[in-house]
Parts: structure tokens; C-alpha cells; sequence
């Protein structure tokens, strides 16, 4: 099992006073089930490599294990790749190796900590289950270019096909804290497994190693479960730790659009239901739902028999729960909807199957290839009759006097499209997906740069969905 770190940087013997670790010294650190060694196979002004290599004693891993880790398997803890790949071993070696570092600290150079330097990290051979797909999902946010190489299950053997074990190759230029923190935790996260007890203490670890990149990160949920071993409970409440500054609507809104006798949202969210009432719609599925506010205004409504709020933050989900009383409401109007933490960027059967699904100011949250995801998992997957997405129209940016030209509404909207970007995106994707596709503009429209928001209205051109549906209406 081996880490290799390499630094560019002048001089990039740097590197080792910021892993406090000498260059000319072999080191040994003592984990739980081997000894990690710690040594500079090249030391120079313009090149630097510092090696973690992991010697696990498979023996002394399977005394350790009174039983198998929860496998149907009974020999699994005899017969497994633990002492040979890049794991939850190698990151419990990390963060012995070399905690000072991990802290932030350096004793000789302190104002190298928090310089960038130009690293390459390899990791000679990582199970990633979900490919390459996966690695690009957590690494790319954070500004590292990846090279892989895929290896088979048995080179004698081609038929046999491809493993899911990699040699994984990362450039970036980062600080030495954050490149040791990111691998601490996305390697058991590429892994999905973990070779010890998971609870409480292990939320604390991810908070604190991740603090600095993890709320930011457009896969934290995904990295907060598969890192909490998929237990949901955990990953709410890290979720809900990680998000509590999060801006939430009204501070949104409050800070850029002008007093009207109606306020904007409502203007949207009432837009949006008379959409789905005129669409006859069932059953309706509001992705990014927030704080609620639209499913409070659907619950009113009779013709809806089951509604979903999906949002990834779990803390607007507590918020939503609160102000739709769901504790309060009776039985039968209890059973008409239901909250779900998830993230939009990841094929959820639980959103498929439905009537209509609505996203009310959602779509500028996320960045392009985010975006691209979205579009398949609704479209190509979910494929509602009705969707109904609204975001803010740039073009009427410039009748706020507070924003300067080129600024957007919000900080974390990575795009604001004007009228005609929003058709140009729609028609795509009613062509690609067999929909057809209507625009409306949501609030008082101005006659030069139009309104405030912008809707487009999909329907799908799909027939035999919409007899699917009424057929499944009588068998209920």
C-alpha cells in the first residue's frame, strides 16, 4: 500500500519541513494492524518525493476481527484486498504520519503553511466503487487534475474484464494541509468501506478535517455518507453542521429584489401551482424544495394525492417539517407528503414515477457539468408528463440599483441566463428528451428588459406515460 507526494515548489525540499519529517531519515509509525514507513526516495532543490508505505500484517488484521465486518461471506476476513490497496488503513496512516502537518503547523517555516505549492500525488492502487465517473466527482471541485489507469481483473486473463482498482495519479496546486485533509477523507469515501466502528466520533473527524472544503463541495452528501458508512442518521447531522450559515431564501431575496405588494417568491410559488392545478397533475415531486413553501401551497389542494420535497440540506428540511406541521396534520393528510434529504445530481429511484416535478429557483445553483447531470436525471430517468422549472431572468438585473454590471443576484448563483439563453437551454432539452417546451415570465413585466423571473412549462410528448399513470390511478 503506497503514497508518494511529490512537490515542485522552489525549493521543494520545503516539503519536508512542512511534513516535519527528515529527509534523510527513514521513519516507522506503529498502526493498528502494521507499521507505516515514512522515507525521500529523491530530495533536491527542484524535486521532492516523500513515500508512505503501508506493511499490514493480513494475520494480525484477521485476530483482530472476531468475525467477518458484516459480510454473508465467512471467509471475507481471510480472503480480502484490505492489506494491499489504499484504504480507510491508509488514511488512519496519514493522519499519524504526519497530524502536524494536519493541523496547520510548522515549526521552522510557519509561513509556508498556508502557501499553495504545486503537488502530484500517486496512490498505486485504490479500489474506487463506480469508476472513474466517481473520482472525478470528488477530486475535480477541488481543482486537482487526475490521471487513472484501470486495472484487470487478471492480465493473463482479458476476458475476465476490468477491476475496480486503479492507479490514481493527482496534480493541484494546494497547501499541504488541504491536499493531507481531502485525502484523509475522499480515499475510504472512493472506497465506500471502512475497517473499524463508525459513529459519532467519526462525524466529529469529518467536520473538522473537512471544515475548510467540505460545505462547498457539490458532492458533500454523497462524500458524507459513503465516509459515514451510508448510516443516513449521521450524514443528516453532519449535513446539518456543515450547513447551518447556509443563506436561506429570504435573505436571499431580501437582499436584492425591491418591496412589491406581493412578494416575488409568492409571485413564484403561486405561478408555479396554477401550472400543475391546470396540469391535472396527481402526484408532484418539488426538487430543491427548501423551507416548504411551495408544497404548503400544493397541500391545499385536493387534486394532489402525494407530494415529495426533496433537498439536500437537511437543516431546511427540519425547517420545512416545522412549518408544515407535518407532526400535527391528520392521518390522511399526513399520508399526501413526505421530506427526503438527496441530491439532484444522483439518479434517486424515490423521485421517479411522478406527475409533475417542479424547481423553483434551483437550476442557477449548480455549476455547468452539475447541471448536465440534472438535466438526465429528470428528464431521462424521473420523466414526469410536467416540468416546471423558473430562475432569474439577467436581463433584469440592470433595474436593481444595488448590483453592480455583471453581478448576479446571489453569491452562490454560478449563472444567470437571459430570456434568450433560457429558451435556447429549454428547446435542447425538449428535443433531446421528446417534450414540448412553453415560457412564461413570473411578476409585473417591464418592456424593455422583461420580468423578474422567467418559467418554462415541459410536457412530455411521450403518450404512452400519461396512460401509464391514469392506469395506475385505477388500481389504487
Amino acid at each position: 500500500m503506497l503514497l508518494t507526494i511529490t512537490s515542485a515548489h522552489q525549493p521543494a525540499s520545503d516539503l519536508s519541513y512542512l511534513l516535519h519529517k527528515h529527509p534523510d531519515k527513514v521513519h516507522e509509525i506503529e498502526i493498528s494492524s502494521g507499521v507505516a514507513h515514512i522515507f525521500y526516495p529523491e530530495v533536491s532543490e527542484t524535486k521532492c518525493t516523500v513515500c508512505l508505505l503501508l506493511d499490514i500484517d493480513p494475520v494480525g488484521l484477521v485476530r483482530r476481527n472476531s468475525g467477518p465486518r458484516g459480510n454473508d461471506f465467512a471467509l471475507e476476513q481471510y480472503v480480502n484486498d484490505r492489506p494491499y490497496v489504499a484504504s480507510s488503513f491508509m488514511s488512519a496512516a496519514i493522519v499519524k504520519a504526519f497530524s502536524t502537518a494536519m493541523s496547520g503547523r510548522c515549526k521552522d517555516k510557519p509561513e509556508l503553511v498556508n502557501v499553495p505549492i504545486p503537488l502530484e500525488v500517486e496512490l498505486a492502487a485504490i479500489p474506487v466503487r463506480g469508476g472513474e465517473a466517481v473520482v472525478k466527482e470528488l477530486f475535480e471541485p477541488l481543482g486537482y487534475t487526475i490521471q487513472m489507469e484501470r486495472h484487470p481483473v487478471d492480465p493473463k486473463f482479458p476476458e475476465w474484464g476490468e477491476s475496480r482498482y486503479f492507479t490514481l495519479r493527482l496534480t493541484n496546486t494546494v497547501t499541504v494541509q488541504h491536499l493531507l485533509s481531502h485525502l484523509y477523507i475522499l480515499i475510504p469515501v472512493c472506497d465506500n468501506d471502512k475497517h473499524y466502528w463508525t459513529g459519532q466520533q467519526e462525524m466529529e473527524k469529518l467536520l473538522e478535517k473537512g471544515k475548510d472544503w467540505l460545505p462547498t463541495h457539490p458532492a458533500r452528501v454523497f462524500i458524507a455518507l459513503r465516509y459515514l458508512k451510508h448510516q443516513r442518521s449521521l450524514a443528516n447531522q453532519a449535513m446539518a453542521m456543515l450547513l447551518k450559515d447556509e443563506v436561506t431564501e429570504d435573505d436571499e431575496e431580501g437582499r436584492t429584489e425591491p418591496e412589491q405588494k406581493i412578494r416575488v417568491h409568492d409571485l413564484r410559488l403561486q405561478a408555479v401551482r396554477d401550472v400543475l392545478v391546470k396540469a391535472n397533475a396527481k402526484t408532484v415531486v418539488d426538487l430543491g424544495c427548501g423551507e416548504g413553501k411551495l408544497l404548503k401551497l400544493l397541500l391545499e389542494e385536493k387534486q394532489f394525492e402525494h407530494l415529495l420535497g426533496m433537498d439536500v440540506s437537511y437543516r431546511s428540511l427540519e425547517i420545512a417539517k416545522d412549518k408544515l406541521r407535518l407532526d400535527k396534520l391528520l392521518p390522511k393528510q399526513r399520508q399526501r407528503i413526505e421530506l427526503i434529504q438527496g441530491s439532484l445530481t444522483y439518479r434517486d429511484k424515490r423521485i421517479e414515477g411522478f406527475d409533475a416535478a417542479a424547481l423553483v429557483e434551483v437550476i442557477e445553483h449548480l455549476d455547468e457539468p452539475r447541471l448536465a447531470a440534472l438535466e438526465k436525471i429528470i428528464f431521462k430517468y424521473a420523466k414526469p408528463i410536467d416540468v416546471v422549472i423558473t430562475t432569474p431572468n439577467a436581463e433584469y438585473n440592470k433595474r436593481f440599483g444595488n448590483l453592480a454590471a455583471g453581478q448576479m443576484r446571489h453569491s452562490d448563483h454560478r449563472f444567470e441566463w437571459t430570456r434568450a439563453e433560457f429558451q435556447q437551454w429549454g428547446d435542447r432539452l425538449a428535443e433531446l428528451y421528446n417534450y414540448s417546451v412553453v415560457y412564461k415570465l413570473v411578476g409585473e413585466e417591464d418592456p424593455e428588459v422583461g420580468a423578474l423571473t422567467q418559467m418554462a412549462v415541459f410536457t412530455t410528448k411521450d403518450t404512452t406515460i400519461g396512460a401509464q399513470r391514469f392506469l395506475s390511478y385505477g388500481k389504487q
